[in-house]
């Protein structure tokens, strides 16, 4: 394979898979789609670039690639380049890469932790620290 064709289908996959899940299209056709297919596996679909770009690139490897094997390998390539992509594009952090932050200045007490008696050895019982 030429590495200008493995190229064009990198290419090809990110821009469907960018058009279809992140823009607005002409005449707000996409916004329609996405509106029209509702909730369900292709709703779903369409709000997850990475779901999204397995799907695309399936069929440009199949376009591509000459044999088996070597379309078998193209499909989950295009689709990690096409990821890779994207993630260089988009300045912007996605919602599933933010970070849970705690603030350690609340305490929240959910009764599974032990209590500071208890770190300190008197478990209110006879029960000695050691056994």
């Amino acid at each position: 394979m030429k590495f200008y064709r493995l190229l064009l289908g990198t290419l090809t996959v990110w821009r469907i898979t960018h058009f279809l899940n992140a823009e607005d299209g002409p005449r707000d056709i996409v916004i329609q789609l996405r509106r029209s297919v509702g909730e369900g596996f292709l709703g779903k679909l369409l709000d997850c670039f990475y779901c999204l770009s397995v799907w695309v690139a399936a069929p440009i490897a199949c376009l591509i690639g000459k044999s088996f094997s070597e379309r078998a390998l193209l499909w989950p390539s295009l689709s990690a380049a096409a990821i890779l992509l994207e993630r260089v594009t988009n300045a912007a952090p996605r919602a599933t890469q933010a970070l849970f932050v705690e603030d350690p200045d609340v305490e929240q007490d959910n009764g599974v932790l032990r209590t500071k008696k208890a770190a300190d050895g008197d478990f209110g019982d006879s029960r000695s620290p050691g056994g």
